[in-house]
């Protein structure tokens, strides 16, 4: 065969398996939303099953669904009767995939559910199946022609899985799981830096430049000086946020005034500073500075009190955290 035909073979290859995933797509009826009312209000665990290649669909769905807040995990149907159906508790969702849901090495897992009572989800091609018969809810993924002299598990595996991510996806927004929570189950690598919000790089506590509103211009130098972040908070007795100083809005007041001592910080600073949530994504703060002219911070509040400071984010905090 010559070498420029193998690129028509892998296309092949795909579009069986689109066309299987066009079967799936139009095949999901009530069942699909038992299972996820199912996933999304186990009080326990959420336990994958398989044998061979279903099995290692069921570990990344497991994996799935832990990372989007339905702890989870997946266990070999093989391995089953040598142990495992221990791992097995009766407040646990069970969820077995099979292509054909007659695998021998099924039976024993699905007896094992039957008699504990165990809530049992099938996920499976074959409806005159042991499988298809037992579950408490059947999924049925629509047979599709696999690729390889169609032998080879291709479009039914490729199948499962998009089925896996429809009920992880589906059940994070039923939980209504949000970029919050899912950055909590990954606090490290590049997901981890793009998740990261306000608070996480805020400057917070003593470390913030409040001024005073009636407070001098000797004053509100030593405070700047001292912060070193060449700005100000000025606000009242009540800790309301009334306006913000940079280290400019001082030099030109020097420049203008002899006797600057005497300026009154209200004639200087700038009312109604353009502050953030303390919950938003550190890349939202960012392109407000960005797109707002020679503003380098902003002032951070919660509960929706934008007139009480809570912190400072400086474009150098998220910038030093490689967020762009």
């Amino acid at each position: 065969m010559k070498k420029n035909n193998y690129k028509k073979i892998g296309k092949n290859v795909i579009d069986l398996e689109i066309q299987g995933l066009k079967l799936l797509k139009n095949s999901l009826n009530n069942s699909f939303n038992q299972a996820v009312n199912l996933i999304s209000n186990c009080q326990s665990k959420v336990i994958l099953c398989g044998v061979g290649k279903s099995f290692i669909i069921a570990s990344k769905i497991s994996s799935t669904l832990s990372s989007v807040g339905s702890p989870s995990f997946a266990i070999s149907a093989s391995e089953c009767s040598h142990g495992d159906l221990g791992s097995i508790s009766k407040k646990d969702l069970l969820i077995l995939i099979s292509n054909s849901g007659e695998t021998d090495e099924l039976k024993p897992v699905i007896q094992y559910s039957k008699r504990n009572k165990i809530t049992l989800i099938g996920i499976v091609s074959k409806k005159n199946s042991s499988l298809y018969k037992a579950a408490d809810v059947k999924i049925f993924i629509p047979e599709s022609k696999e690729s390889g002299f169609g032998i080879v598990p291709t479009s039914s595996t490729t199948c499962q899985l998009a089925l896996g991510d429809a009920l992880a996806i589906a059940s994070m927004n039923y939980k209504n799981f949000g970029k919050l929570d899912f950055k909590k189950f990954h606090p490290a690598g590049s997901l981890a830096t793009k998740l990261k919000t306000v608070e996480d790089l805020m400057i917070s506590g003593k470390n913030i430049p409040f001024i005073e509103e009636s407070s001098d211009m000797k004053n509100a130098l030593k405070i700047m000086n001292k912060k070193n972040l060449g700005m100000l908070i000025v606000r009242n007795r009540k800790k309301i946020t009334l306006g913000i100083i940079t280290d400019g809005d001082l030099k030109r007041a020097i420049e203008k005034n002899k006797d600057f001592k005497t300026i009154s910080l209200k004639k200087i600073m700038t009312k109604n500073p353009i502050c953030i949530d303390q919950n938003e994504l550190a890349a939202k703060a960012l392109n407000l500075m960005t797109s707002k002219k020679k503003i380098t911070s902003l002032c951070v509040y919660k509960n929706n009190k934008k007139n009480v400071t809570i912190g400072i984010i400086h474009i150098h905090n998220i910038l030093n955290s490689n967020i762009n």
